[in-house]
């Protein structure tokens, strides 16, 4: 068992714990949450012994061993497979027993270290760590690449790999989805939920949370509050909390306010001043109950475009890729390397489309190209008269420069963007995302990875697009500004193509999905239930050795060459060469046939979705005003029931009832109303 009891944890002169007594038992798996900057990694660091209590008692058993990502790679040319490996630290422990035998010629102790090689599994651990390589999203080719012939995000995933091969008894997991994407997340969430050992993990993605956690403990203002069950557990628990910590103040702070009147009136009195001077001791004595601080929320809005063209874009025959220059000779052509090619696609004015498909298979290639920061390769992109793009980039640093401060990239990219604007509202703009005070003037470069993602979305809302491309924008987003970016962009009157591993983003925003798969672009009309079911079912037939299962409907039909799977393959060194075009077939026409019915269903469904979202929203915001009448008339009812309301009062509560009433009367026939505009809408469609 882990205990903190009446502990203090200073970082300089700021108390990051103070006085906390929290207790996590064996097995348990447990999310810590709270806002960023409360001090969750400095808690990691006590956990993990980086940092010393300053005050109280720490304990953690002596002999749990502790898995945990490190934050620093190391330059070296082993293997993945060997980096991965080298986190099992029994084996490696057995495996220098084995080599000091060796040296020595010692027989028995050689027999004894494979006996522990053994017993720690070392006869199947290579296996093991290239499993976990291969979940994380590396392809056969790469597990046994140097680990230098990597960039940063794939050695964060080594790093994360090397962490789960540690047989631990307690994991220490801090943001361990950010550098995955989708397919790689539903295999750590799988893994993680397997896991027998005690889980602290710190997570800005709710269903990731609420998939794996069964304990949560907030870290706020100094204190650790424990609550059982998942993030959404915890959302409701603490909500009832501090609803009844509200109500218990404010009937405090009546009665505070009544006795110090009494004091106040009769202390100068003589007959009264007995009286009083009790009510002064019963003040001095009374516990006080503390007023419910929360840090002020963040939310945004994403300015209404100034045109809509219709459609966005038109795609024909389109090919993405890169081009790559030969180093030897740099003045011969440039290899074109194209990933996804026959792109035949319309973008329509609302549309809420997510891009779905496995690590490599190129969704951040298609949203550069669309984006204009790669060319294009082959056939057709055309822009609708007006479009305006804005393009969060799954980088922060490809659209931001590392030596600006926030305040120059926006003045920059009012001149070179617009719209123009002054420096002084630039710097209110700023401003509303929490870019205050001298923060406008600090270098990008020194800004922490969720500052950098707000100054990317204050650049998004300053320039007014009416398409948004999305690659990862949650990465580096607690919480709070996750779900101001949701209501931003369900409230964003554009077009939104979104690539994101963050499930609650994707189902709160989008309305269709496209996969990008085998050098296609595939509309996909299941739900991300069933994208996210086939990744599992997918994982399990690669770890059996078994061929993936095809996704349901007619997707494999459609891919080029008619392909049984739609598993994740390794990727090619260079871009297959099209094959002939066969003379048409009537099968091949059908196919083509029950591609354009595909295509016009899309793109109705698109229009009866944009047609309805403003009345979505409305329901949205009437659901929410009727939860506000539904409380206030049970406080109204408890009050009245409660039997200490004078004759005023209770005319004052019946007459504000009698207009709750009326409110939830109309806004209940609204309600319906809008429901039935709805259903005919979508019946039309």
């Amino acid at each position: 068992m882990i205990t903190l009891r009446n502990l203090q944890l200073r970082r300089g002169a700021k108390i990051v714990l103070d006085g906390v007594n929290v207790n996590v038992n064996p097995g348990e798996k447990v999310g810590l949450v709270g806002r960023n900057g409360a001090g969750k990694s400095s808690l990691f660091a006590l956990l993990a012994g980086r940092l010393q209590a300053d005050q109280g008692d720490f304990e953690i058993p002596a002999r749990w061993r502790l898995g945990e990502v490190a934050q620093h790679m190391p330059e070296t040319d082993d293997s993945a497979t060997d980096f991965v490996l080298q986190g099992d630290i029994p084996l490696m422990e057995a495996q220098r027993e084995l080599d000091a035998a060796e040296a020595a010629d010692d027989g028995a102790a050689m027999a004894e270290a494979h006996m522990k090689i053994g017993e720690v599994g070392g006869f199947d651990a290579r296996s093991r760590a290239q499993a976990l390589l291969m979940g994380l999203g590396f392809k056969t080719e790469q597990v046994e690449a140097p680990v230098n012939s990597f960039s940063g995000g794939w050695r964060m995933r080594l790093q994360l790999a090397r962490a789960l091969m540690c047989p631990a008894d307690l994991l220490l997991l801090d943001e361990p989805t950010n550098h995955l994407d989708l397919d790689a997340l539903v295999w750590l969430e799988a893994w993680l939920q397997r896991f027998t050992g005690t889980i602290v993990m710190i997570s800005h993605d709710r269903e990731f949370l609420d998939a794996i956690t069964d304990v949560t403990i907030h870290l706020d203002e100094g204190t650790l509050t424990r609550y059982g069950g998942n993030y959404s557990t915890f959302e409701e628990m603490r909500a009832e909390r501090m609803s009844q910590q509200a109500a218990a103040h404010g009937r405090q702070q009546e009665r505070v306010a009544q006795l110090q009147r009494f004091i106040d009136r009769f202390k100068a009195k003589a007959s009264k001043a007995k009286q009083a001077q009790s009510r002064v001791k019963a003040l001095a004595r009374m516990e006080r109950i503390a007023p419910v601080l929360t840090s002020a929320d963040f939310s945004f809005e994403f300015k209404e475009p100034k045109s809509l063209p219709n459609p966005m874009l038109a795609m024909s025959n389109m090919e993405c890729g890169y081009l790559v220059q030969d180093d030897v000779d740099p003045d011969t052509e440039p290899v074109r390397k194209v990933i996804v090619r026959n792109i035949n696609k319309s973008v329509l004015a609302g549309q809420r489309i997510g891009i779905l498909g496995a690590n490599g298979q190129g969704k951040s290639t298609l949203v550069k190209t669309i984006s204009r920061s790669m060319p294009i390769l082959g056939g057709e992109m055309t822009e609708g008269k007006g479009l305006s793009i804005g393009y969060f980039a799954q980088q922060e640093m490809d659209v931001v420069h590392a030596d600006d401060t926030p305040l120059q990239h926006m003045v920059r990219l009012a001149k070179t963007v617009g719209p123009e604007g002054r420096e002084q509202e630039l710097r209110d703009f700023l401003g509303q995302f929490r870019f205050v005070g001298d923060m406008v003037h600090q270098v990008i470069g020194t800004l922490s990875g969720g500052e950098k993602a707000r100054l990317v979305l204050a650049s998004l809302v300053w320039q007014r697009p009416n398409l948004l491309l999305m690659d990862e924008p949650t990465n580096h987003l607690d919480l709070t500004t996750r779900e101001a970016l949701s209501m931003a962009l369900n409230e964003f009157e554009g077009t939104v193509m979104l690539v994101s591993h963050d499930r609650a983003l994707l189902r709160e925003v989008c309305d269709e999905f496209w996969l990008v798969s085998h050098g296609a672009v595939l509309p996909f009309d299941g739900d991300l239930d069933d994208y996210q079911k086939w990744l599992l079912e997918t994982s399990r037939a690669i770890a059996r050795g078994q061929p993936a299962p095809p996704l349901p409907g007619n997707l494999n039909e459609l891919l080029p060459g008619g392909s049984s799977s739609l598993a994740p393959r390794p990727a090619k060194a260079a871009a297959p060469t099209p094959a002939p075009v066969p003379a048409p077939t009537p099968q091949t026409r059908a196919g083509a046939a029950r591609n354009e019915d595909r295509k016009q269903s899309s793109q109705q469904r698109s229009q009866v979705a944009a047609q309805t979202r403003p009345l979505r929203v409305e329901v949205q915001q009437i659901d929410a005003r009727m939860e506000k009448l539904a409380a206030e008339k049970a406080e109204l009812e408890a009050s009245m029931a409660t039997g200490k309301l004078g004759g005023p009062e209770i005319a004052d509560a019946g007459r504000r009832l009698a207009h709750v009433g009326a409110e939830v009367a109309k806004l209940e026939e609204r309600w319906l109303q809008l429901n039935e505009q709805i259903e005919a809408l979508q019946a039309g469609g």
